[in-house]
C-alpha cells in the first residue's frame, strides 16, 4: 500500500501514477480529477508563480 501524496488516501501502488515533478505516488482518483503534482510540488509551483491559492 502507498499513501497518495496529494490527498493522503492509501491505495495499492498499481492504482496510481507518479507526480510529474518528483515521482511520488498520486492515487487514481486524484489523477482522474486532473491532479498531476503531489502537494509539495504543487505548493512549490504556486510559490514560484506568485500564486498563493487564496482569494
Amino acid at each position: 500500500m502507498m499513501v497518495c501524496r496529494s490527498c493522503g488516501k492509501e491505495e495499492r501502488a498499481s492504482e496510481g501514477y507518479p507526480c510529474v515533478d518528483c515521482g511520488t505516488f498520486i492515487c487514481m482518483i486524484c489523477s482522474f480529477r486532473g491532479v498531476t503534482l503531489c502537494k509539495v510540488c504543487q505548493e512549490l509551483r504556486d510559490e514560484q508563480s506568485g500564486d498563493t491559492g487564496r482569494k
